[in-house]
């Protein structure tokens, strides 16, 4: 089973990585970029064969590690 996490800063941290692309791209002549967030996507290669089981595993596996939490949102999707 496959899990795909999607990582991104919570609404209203700032975001300097997001604000250095949004930057190059207006050099690089894309004008109508009004804003970028940036995030992270992290792919697990499960053994659980149970899909709530391998999700309730991911969200723990998020809560404890791969986000941190207070800064930034998570989504899971599982296949």
């Amino acid at each position: 089973m496959k899990a795909r996490v999607h990582v991104m800063l919570k609404t209203g941290v700032l975001d300097p990585q997001g604000e250095a692309v949004r930057h190059a791209l207006g050099s690089l002549g894309f004008d109508g970029v009004e804003g970028v967030r940036q995030g992270k996507v992290i792919e697990l290669d499960l053994a659980e064969t149970d899909k709530a089981k391998a999700e309730e595993t991911v969200n723990q596996m998020c809560e404890k590690l791969l986000a941190n939490t207070v800064i930034e949102s998570y989504s899971v999707e599982i296949s």
